[in-house]
């Protein structure tokens, strides 16, 4: 079944051409990623889709009645709209009653609640309600009243998307949904996604998640549209083929092409009709033996600033936010070389952490020694300030006119934008007219051409695309001084670092010394093992234990808590059906059917009702 037919599109940007004529489709349960660097309009092509800019010229066709679910890159949410005022749908009777009974069980309120609750009842809303809690807590969104004015760029990222799965849509648009969400969550969307009946049309730099989710690669190269039926690894070898193939092309074409333009400069004036032809012939030989390729053969053979004996000792560091423990106590002296990815869930203090080694931040004990050779470099989530009216290549002139390289020579400038796609002739547009990925990719070149020899990334993989992502892991790989790293990229990461700094919360930090799919089998093996030692074990003894041995109870999660207010509702509402056919039982009927119905009625309430009171004692043990 088609769901979407696109012929013909083109789009410019002032006077920069994006695309021009480009054509595709969908199909129903197609999961496709469309691939190009930045700059080049895939962001625009995704909203011309979404109906928020119109092509110059071509066709678009939706299956008629289908639903579609936009995710922007940068979603922007302005004025006092609370979260569930945007999430949920108010001309949705369903959706307003989820709406109603989430923000009814936030208020603690039981009148409210049992209001919301049976309005919830109703209406049969119980699995679109279960579906909501669901993508809520794995995406990490609680208080629901919250306004968005307090709310930062990945909070908002995160509640656009739980918007989207919560609708399901019959069509998914996403723009690059798992920036902002932390490893455990972009394991979630995979699966959630990976189910049949989703299609899909993604961006996303994520080779991970796009190489398990989808099975169809639209690539856009140079303004046209290139097919892949297979996911990106599959793509990455028919790519290498193609662009095999063009060299050779290329090549024979600029052959060619010196043998006509003699006979061209040969031709008197007046041409006939077969000089005509062979004019034409000359014209489409010429603009394949000029067509440009990405080939490069610049190699980050860098000098780097020496690094002395001394790198870098961090001593009983200490960190809080008011009661909030970031970092306890922790120790670690850096050896030469080393390379160190930094795990653990959002919000947790992993930019913080960054913040106190490089002095943004201070430290509340504990000492930072840090030698004089070092020459730190950080890439940090914050926007750089870059005036719009300067050329793009000043702005990395202003650090340096060229780098020194390890065999004497050098890395002008000019070669180090072009290995990180930014093209000779674009180096002299002025900044304003980049997109956001060319910015941050730009950002990112300037730290590098500072030659630093302590290169500190925060979240590098944002916004970047995949081509870019190449070129900066070919950078990292030849570079010999210390890396530290943040993502949730977890194929950069496993390419490039050899130890974790895993974040547990409370301000633990322990070392793992291995990449990070290392680090997730060995998770997934002791959780396995735990599973499986539960499993044998009578459920008493397991109890008596933990009560023996934890003296410090953990909290509910926000799982649990909505689960704890569901069952005191629901064991309440059982009590009163439960008394009112008591009383019909006491009352004593005619019809001797009626009695044998309320009784079994009675027996089957009151064996939910044992087990719901059990799991609600469990719970609120907890809760105490």
């Amino acid at each position: 079944m088609n769901y979407l037919s696109v012929e013909n599109i083109s789009k410019r940007f002032g006077d920069k051409e994006l695309f021009s004529n480009i054509s595709f489709g969908l199909s129903k349960g197609d999961k496709s990623a469309l691939i190009a660097r930045n700059g080049t309009g895939k962001t625009s092509l995704l909203r011309i889709l979404a109906n928020l800019e119109q092509p110059d010229s071509g066709n678009i066709a939706f299956r008629n009645n289908i639903r579609i679910g936009y995710l922007e890159q940068d979603p922007d949410f302005t004025g006092s709209l609370t979260i569930s005022d945007y999430i949920f749908n108010v001309s949705d009777p369903v959706q307003l009653a989820i709406k109603d009974y989430e923000v009814a069980i936030e208020s603690g309120d039981m009148d409210i609640i049992s209001k919301a609750y049976a309005q919830m009842d109703a209406l049969q809303a119980w699995d679109h309600e279960s579906r909501a809690q669901q993508v809520l807590s794995k995406l990490g969104i609680d208080h629901l009243t919250q306004s968005f004015e307090t709310l930062s760029g990945g909070q908002k990222k995160r509640i656009a998307l739980s918007k989207i799965l919560i609708d399901e849509p019959d069509l998914l648009i996403l723009d690059e949904p798992t920036n902002h969400l932390d490893v455990d969550m972009i394991e979630w969307l995979e699966a959630w996604l990976s189910r049949q009946n989703v299609t899909l049309l993604l961006v996303t730099h994520d080779r991970y998640f796009l190489d398990r989710i989808c099975t169809r690669i639209i690539e856009m190269d140079r303004g046209k549209i290139f097919t892949y039926e297979g996911n990106y690894e599959y793509f990455i070898e028919k790519k290498a083929e193609r662009e095999m193939t063009e060299g050779a092309e290329i090549s024979k074409a600029k052959n060619t092409y010196r043998s006509e333009l003699e006979w061209v400069r040969r031709m008197p004036k007046a041409r006939g009709t077969k000089s005509k032809s062979r004019l034409d012939q000359f014209e489409d030989i010429k603009e394949v033996a000029f067509r440009k390729t990405d080939n490069k053969d610049l190699t980050f053979n860098i000098k780097m600033s020496r690094i002395g004996g001394k790198i870098l000792e961090l001593k009983n560091i200490q960190k809080k936010y008011g009661e909030k423990v970031i970092i306890k106590s922790f120790d670690h002296t850096f050896k030469h070389g080393e390379r160190i990815g930094i795990i653990g869930k959002n919000g947790i203090g992993k930019s913080t952490f960054l913040n106190i080694i490089t002095g943004k931040e201070q430290a509340d004990s504990g000492k930072i020694n840090t030698g004089e050779t070092i020459v730190f470099g950080y890439f940090t989530q914050e926007s750089f300030s870059m005036h719009d009216d300067k050329r793009v290549i000043d702005v990395i002139k202003d650090i340096a006119d060229i780098i020194p390289t390890a065999k004497g020579g050098h890395i002008t400038a000019s070669q180090l934008l072009t290995a990180f796609h930014f093209q000779p002739d674009t180096q002299y547009n002025k900044v304003g007219k980049l997109s956001g990925g060319e910015k941050r990719r730009l950002q990112l070149v300037r730290i590098l051409m500072s030659n630093p020899n302590f290169l500190i990334l925060d979240e590098p993989t944002n916004d970047l695309d995949i081509l870019t992502l190449n070129a900066l892991e070919e950078f990292l790989m030849s570079f010999t001084g210390c890396l530290l790293v943040v993502s949730h990229d977890r194929y950069f990461m496993d390419k490039l670092v050899e130890h974790l700094f895993v974040f547990e919360g409370e301000g633990v930090i322990n070392m793992f010394n291995g990449t990070y799919n290392e680090y997730r089998d060995q998770k997934r093996l002791e959780e396995k093992n735990s599973s499986s030692n539960n499993a044998s074990k009578p459920i008493e003894k397991p109890i008596a234990k933990v009560v023996e041995v934890n003296t410090d109870k953990r909290k509910l999660s926000f799982k649990e808590k909505h689960e704890f207010e569901q069952l005191a509702i629901q064991i309440e509402q059982l009590n009163k059906n439960k008394s009112t056919l008591e009383k019909n039982l006491s009352s004593g009927s005619n019809n001797h059917e009626d009695i044998i119905k309320w009784a079994a009625e009675i027996k089957e309430i009151q064996n939910v009702l044992d087990e719901k009171e059990l799991r609600w004692l469990e719970l609120s043990d907890l809760d105490e």
